[in-house]
């Protein structure tokens, strides 16, 4: 019988994967030199290259600077860190953050594990972490697939969504350069800046953000109980007071800026992508202008 996790990846298979098989492993590239084992030659010193790979003895022969050049490591290790915190329930049933998150890190690793690159996957829902260590293969997406299932059925546990502590938990687990893409609604208490700026100085980080109209507004319907679906706490609000939609904007502002601009000094990719669009389009504007690159 067939489980939710299959029927889904089958559909992605057919609607979103095939669509954009090459566009990911086409390109990216390799962001650090020399860093497999066989030597493969020399060559002239350019600004670019860094000079702990530079040999003195050829450069002293030739009385020009060489570097090593050395075959490159291929294998790509790839981290998806998911957000299941309660905040990524919001949305209409089918469309919610939960759903887009699930078709966005079963098409990731699909698309990278054809290439026979290694994917591994941790999800945080506030409260405990999942992980599942990197392998290969359909059977190894599937299996991200059914822990994505587990965590959807699951309760919400309660927590806020704390992007520090998962940046955390992927840096402990990621011992070699990876790929790193972290998909959450980045509605998140807490600094988180300081662990995005260790994590991305050692891997390749991208942020998907997964985002649903609620996020950012409230529509006029008078009287409303606004409930936190994390902390849980109410409010009574006058959702036509004019006073209350300028501070709502105001706030919604605030944090957009924050979240940008610590992206920014990150040097860290964020994408926006919204609930109800398609996923197609969606994932062929991130691979578009996403230089993916190989560690």
């Amino acid at each position: 019988m067939t489980t939710a996790p299959d029927r889904l990846l089958l559909r992605l298979e057919w609607k979103v994967i095939r669509r954009l098989d090459g566009r990911v492993l086409g390109g990216y590239r390799t962001a650090y030199r020399g860093a497999g084992l066989d030597f493969a030659g020399l060559r002239g010193y350019v600004e670019e290259d860094d000079a702990r790979h530079i040999d003195w003895n050829a450069t002293a022969r030739l009385d020009e600077p060489q570097v090593r050049q050395f075959t490159e490591d291929r294998e790509l290790t790839l981290w998806l860190v998911l957000d299941r915190s309660a905040s990524m329930t919001v949305g209409r049933p089918g469309q919610g953050k939960h759903d887009v998150l699930a078709e966005l890190a079963l098409t990731l690793a699909r698309l990278f594990g054809r290439g026979g690159n290694r994917v591994g996957a941790l999800l945080y829902d506030g409260a405990t972490t999942r992980v599942v260590p990197p392998g290969i293969g359909r059977g190894h997406v599937l299996r991200i697939g059914h822990e994505l299932d587990r965590t959807a059925q699951a309760p919400p546990a309660g927590g806020t969504t704390d992007v520090a502590a998962m940046l955390g938990a992927v840096a402990s687990l990621a011992r070699r350069r990876s790929l790193v893409i972290v998909v959450s609604d980045f509605l998140a208490a807490g600094a988180w800046d300081r662990p995005l700026l260790r994590l991305a100085h050692r891997h390749d980080v991208v942020a998907l953000r997964v985002v649903d109209p609620a996020d950012d507004d409230l529509p006029e319907v008078g009287l409303v109980l606004v409930e936190d679906t994390e902390t849980g706490e109410q409010l009574l609000v006058d959702s036509g007071d004019p006073l209350f939609r300028a501070r709502l904007r105001a706030g919604v502002d605030e944090r957009e800026a924050a979240l940008a601009a610590g992206m920014r000094r990150a040097g860290v990719p964020l994408h926006r992508v919204e609930t109800g669009r398609d996923p197609v389009e969606s994932l062929v504007d991130v691979v578009a202008s996403t230089r993916w690159r190989r560690g």
